[in-house]
């Protein structure tokens, strides 16, 4: 295999996930070349990872605009467009490891004369060469993308998230620091948000965890999120005195290094908490109506998730807003398993 390309055009939190694959085809093959295709916004998260070759940015947006605009010819003028330049690039092999009919024609696009899915369903398994089942234990932190490299011959590694933060970011992100008067090490990040209200922790349980955090584990809380968040932010920090704010003032890059810098972090099922992960960061993830992981693959790492009958019920809950398998994450369980995890060396 000489030119692999990767298809993962998002989420975050799946793009972390993933993230180890690329480092495994370039243990197996050094020399190949790894293109990796991704929406645009989530591309910076990735762009500095070695294992990477290049970034093809999928114009999502654009084509999701011309939809929208009726403008037909013009959108099948953008695709025949992104196909030659995929064409042009004359893959080896296309993986698709996000298993939809929208990754399966992107896939398909490339015009790999061998192309790899993932549990392909929505129809997607019609336009690849092979479909491996999803498979592996559940349990794990990437387990079915572990599973695939598996099946594939790979030379796994440890096959955890990983993520690389460039030197310009680096630089950013400790101007950022500075200013607000923290220093690497002292600080907890606080990841309390994401796009489903049945995975999010209660606000006057941040509250209620973050003094703790600053008094008895000598840290101060910085909240996490983006530019829909800080309302939400700026209320849980009221009641935390020290916290600092940071939701809606960084990208996603500046976010991934300010939980590599920090001492713990703390998070529901968003992106940002499964970076901790990738960091090799103390961190402790609050799962409710979904459990991606039970184990993070780190010894610092923790997980959260009371096991209700009703859980995980994903986007389907049946408690009517009660978020039971949250509220009964109390502050202070969460706190003993911060202690635990700081206890543990960093690698």
């Amino acid at each position: 295999m000489k030119r692999i390309l990767i298809v993962r055009a998002s989420a975050i939190g799946d793009v972390v996930f993933a993230s180890p694959f690329a480092a495994a085809l370039k243990r197996t093959w050094p020399e190949a070349q790894v293109s990796w295709l991704v929406e645009p916004g989530i591309a910076p998260l990735i762009a500095d990872d070695p294992c990477i070759d290049e970034l093809i940015h999928w114009p999502k947006g654009e084509w999701k605009a011309l939809w929208q605009a009726r403008r037909f010819g013009a959108l099948f003028g953008a695709i025949r467009d992104f196909r030659r330049q995929l064409r042009a690039r004359r893959f080896d092999v296309a993986i698709d490891l996000q298993s939809l009919l929208k990754s399966g024609l992107l896939t398909w696009l490339s015009g790999a004369p061998r192309r790899i899915g993932l549990g392909s369903r929505e129809g997607s398994q019609w336009l690849m060469t092979e479909v491996v089942p999803k498979g592996g234990d559940a349990g794990r932190i990437s387990s079915e993308y572990l599973y695939l490299a598996e099946q594939l011959g790979l030379d796994t590694g440890e096959f955890l998230p990983r993520l690389v933060v460039g030197e310009v970011t680096a630089h950013q992100t400790e101007a950022l620091l500075a200013q607000h008067g923290l220093a690497r090490g002292g600080y907890a990040v606080f990841a309390p948000f994401t796009t489903r209200p049945q995975k999010h922790w209660f606000e006057d349980a941040w509250q209620a965890l973050g003094p703790k955090v600053a008094a008895e584990l000598g840290l101060t809380p910085v909240i996490l999120g983006g530019p829909a968040d800080v309302d939400a932010a700026r209320r849980i920090a009221g009641a935390i005195p020290g916290a600092v704010v940071l939701a809606g003032q960084t990208n996603l890059p500046q976010a991934a290094a300010l939980i590599e810098r920090a001492a713990l972090l703390i998070g529901v099922d968003t992106g940002l908490t499964h970076m901790g992960t990738a960091f090799a960061t103390p961190t402790v993830a609050l799962f409710g109506s979904t459990r991606p992981y039970l184990s993070t693959g780190r010894a610092n790492g923790r997980v959260i998730w009371l096991g209700l009958e009703c859980s995980p019920c994903r986007r389907n809950p049946t408690c009517h807003g009660a978020f039971t398998c949250l509220r009964e994450i109390t502050p202070e369980r969460v706190l003993d398993e911060a202690r635990s995890a700081l206890a543990e060396p960093r690698p």
